[in-house]
């Protein structure tokens, strides 16, 4: 009869947790030797096998076999002597096993029993949501809002299938309200085998979210005639995305909007109102910076590839609108195009680039040795650095009417000994071991001696006290005693 029971017992379950019936015979397998171990005051070890057919069950009491003399723990250890008398073949570290009565299956504790199996199966339940999920990570993930964390804000949805979600606080568009039964939509960010909470986070404040919403709204990105080349956003207020169409014939915003704006409005309600500009991309980033920058126009762009930023300027009544509330609007655009924006007025924008223009010419007038005139004609044919002169093509510099060919040279010359004297001077001088270890020699001197260029000891004994005083913290008894201790080095060796 009871052999029965377990059998039923393990259909039962098996049907109405969706479980293998594997995981239950394994759950009651525990249960059974944890009765067992109980019965025998939890001093023994113990394993249960049943048997998946008949349902019948044996109990083996279990020694780990340790080394002759070697046993600490009677209840659990063996000589490996006395186990070989029952089994020859068995080797140091395994179990040794002998059949014992096990306690009836009736009279295993209902609650004992009860913990075993639930946990067992809530560990096949994780393992199973684990392995459905874990290739899913990158996906739209819908659910039912569970339970609703008051005290951090997290809130728990349930996706079916005996799994759980979680949408972290910070992950959750700020201000929109969520109540129990509400359906939502998360970006699945990672899955994870945690042993205990939620295995499946999820995300609404991240770009990929409306990126995936795009894709599920509008067919002809599905079907590969609309690319998505990123997104930005700012979570519940604003958003903007960059496409573009691979078929001329398709208008990619016209496609992403939807008729009377179907599309794009589905996607906003379902993201708490959040409004989203449609971008299109351009492979040149300045012409793609003008277009992130709408609602604003731009009236002109200066890129400097050194720093990856740009200087964007635009009309006086358009700043605020190129800036956006609380710079909403041009942090949106330099998140979605990558480059650093810097949007001004296009007085502002004048002053700057007049101001830049002044630093460049007086610069080419002090390295160069060049006159106002010749340093500005440099600077207006789109010269900025030392390196442009120096090394842009010669045939490139001959173009310029107002230079001839010898003067031409002459400031290349010029140009290349400024940078190396520069490059030179910003090199850090390093002082020799000899000098470094010398007797009476700190750290702070011997570096400001080889700035002086004195690298050796030979060098530092050539010198007279009042050279030496120069140094900042030496006095004349230093300088000297200095000097000696170098000389009297120099004479030994």
């Amino acid at each position: 009869m009871m052999n029965k029971q377990i059998l039923l017992v393990v259909d039962v379950v098996s049907n109405e947790k969706g479980v293998s019936k594997e995981v239950i015979f394994n759950a009651l397998e525990c249960a059974i030797a944890k009765a067992t171990k109980k019965h025998h005051n939890n001093t023994i070890d113990v394993r249960v096998e049943i048997e998946r057919r008949t349902g019948d069950y044996k109990a083996f009491r279990c020694w780990k076999v340790v080394e002759d003399g070697c046993v600490d723990l009677p209840d659990t250890q063996i000589n490996l002597t006395e186990a070989q008398t029952e089994n020859p073949n068995i080797s140091l570290g395994e179990c040794f096993e002998s059949e014992i009565k096990s306690v009836s299956f009736d009279r295993i504790g209902a609650q004992a029993a009860k913990q075993v199996i639930v946990q067992k199966i809530r560990e096949a339940e994780r393992i199973q949501v684990y392995e459905a999920y874990k290739e899913r990570q990158g996906e739209l993930i819908s659910g039912v809002v569970k339970r609703i964390d008051r005290e951090r804000g997290n809130v728990i949805l349930d996706v079916g299938d005996n799994a759980e979600a979680l949408i972290p606080h910070e992950q959750m568009i700020s201000r929109e309200k969520v109540r129990t039964n509400d359906r939502l939509r998360g970006y699945l960010q990672s899955v994870r085998p945690e042993p205990r909470g939620p295995q499946l986070f999820l995300s609404r404040t991240t770009p990929e979210l409306l990126i995936q919403l795009f894709k599920m709204e509008v067919p002809e990105i599905g079907e590969n005639f609309i690319e998505i080349l990123g997104a930005a956003r700012d979570p519940g207020l604003r958003a903007k995305i960059a496409v573009r169409t691979k078929d001329k014939r398709i208008d990619p915003v016209g496609a992403c909007v939807g008729m009377r704006g179907s599309r794009v409005q589905a996607i906003s309600n379902e993201l708490a109102g959040e409004r989203v500009d449609i971008i299109i991309w351009d492979e040149n980033p300045a012409q793609f910076v003008m277009n992130a920058m709408a609602p604003a126009d731009v009236v002109s762009i200066i890129v400097d590839e050194e720093t990856h930023s740009m200087d964007v300027a635009v009309r006086e009544d358009q700043l605020s609108k190129a800036i956006g509330r609380n710079g909403q609007n041009v942090r949106l655009a330099t998140m979605l195009t990558g480059w650093t924006l810097n949007v001004m007025t296009e007085s502002q924008a004048t002053e700057k680039h007049e101001q830049e223009a002044r630093t460049v010419q007086k610069m080419f007038m002090s390295e160069l040795n060049l006159d106002q005139e010749k340093a500005d004609i440099l600077v207006q044919e789109g010269f900025a650095t030392l390196e442009e002169v120096a090394y842009v093509p010669l045939n490139e510099m001959l173009e310029i009417k107002a230079f001839d060919q010898a003067l031409i040279k002459d400031m290349r010359l010029r140009a290349k000994d400024a940078l190396l004297t520069h490059a030179i001077a910003s090199e850090e001088v390093v002082p020799t071991e000899e000098l470094r270890t010398m007797k009476g020699m700190s750290e702070k001197w011997a570096k400001a001696l080889a700035t002086q260029g004195i690298m050796s000891l030979k060098d530092l004994a050539d010198q007279a006290v009042d050279e030496l005083q120069i140094i900042e913290g030496m006095d004349e008894a230093q300088a000297g005693q200095l000097i000696m201790t170098a000389r009297a080095s120099c004479h030994q060796l």
